[in-house]
């Protein structure tokens, strides 16, 4: 794909993550993929996975950067989304919610709201899934744009998270298998749901390495990874961020990200490009 062609050796959208080679850089006698689980990886952790000052600089400063212009730019779009928001069913306009940070950090994490009141008091901390009820009419397109994240830049110039890196993820997060709503009545009310294995994702290989980084509103995981693959090959891809990252990269993930929002094909299943 276009994507693939413009980062080398990112896997395509089918997750094709044991094939590929090991990027421009990496001696063939290291450790690849970089989630393999021989105990290098904590070896490789202060070297590449790391990357200097100066980068690291970079990156914040385009974050603060375009975070501020990027809240004074969209503020129109605040009210019209507020008013959309109030007008379907009247509850808050916005979401916070505790959300894993770098280091394990706990912090806010400020969204425009998508789904049904107390939704997460209801179902627990859990994904979206395709068709998912609990969805309102507003927060379909709001998710389709990702337009509910314009809200998270206060948290990229607060310095809570990047523009890119790993997904944040909610402390408790759990990953649910074979699961379905219990939905009622002509009005669709989502009145509960039944699950076949739920697994909390800090069980999951790879949870905590994602913490070595800021979380971010893109990355690698975000644009290439199906939706509805299992957290444990999501994670892959953070792990290929962490060990492959660099400025340069950010910024081709952030004009990606640009193209799927411009598309609106964030809820895509499969490939979003």
């Amino acid at each position: 794909s276009a994507g693939n062609r413009q980062l080398r050796g990112v896997p395509d959208a089918r997750g094709k993550l044991s094939e590929m080679a090991p990027p421009k850089g990496v001696p063939h006698q290291h450790s690849w993929p970089p989630w393999s689980n021989d105990g290098r990886w904590d070896r490789c952790r202060s070297g590449r996975a790391r990357a200097g000052n100066g980068m690291d600089n970079a990156k914040r400063l385009f974050d603060l950067v375009v975070s501020g212009v990027g809240l004074l730019g969209s503020l129109p779009l605040w009210g019209v989304i507020a008013v959309a928001i109030k007008r379907e069913d009247g509850g808050p306009v916005f979401f916070r919610d505790p959300r894993v940070g770098q280091g394990a950090e706990i912090f806010t994490v400020l969204k425009f709201r998508t789904m049904v009141r107390d939704a997460d008091s209801l179902f627990g901390p859990r994904q979206a899934t395709e068709d998912d009820p609990r969805v309102t009419r507003v927060g379909r397109l709001l998710r389709a744009t990702a337009m509910d994240e314009l809200p998270q830049l206060w948290n990229i110039f607060r310095g809570d998270m990047s523009f890119v890196g790993p997904r944040a993820l909610r402390p408790g997060e759990i990953e649910i298998r074979g699961s379905r709503f219990n939905v009622h009545g002509s009005t669709s009310k989502v009145q509960g749901s039944v699950a076949e294995a739920v697994t909390p994702l800090e069980q999951i290989p790879g949870y905590s390495k994602r913490h070595a980084v800021q979380p971010g509103l893109t990355g690698i995981a975000q644009i290439f990874a199906d939706r509805d693959i299992p957290s444990r090959q999501k994670f892959r891809y953070d792990l290929l961020y962490i060990r492959r990252r660099s400025f340069w990269l950010d910024v081709r993930l952030v004009a990606i990200s640009f193209w799927v929002t411009f598309r609106g094909r964030w809820e895509v299943r499969g490939t979003k490009l």
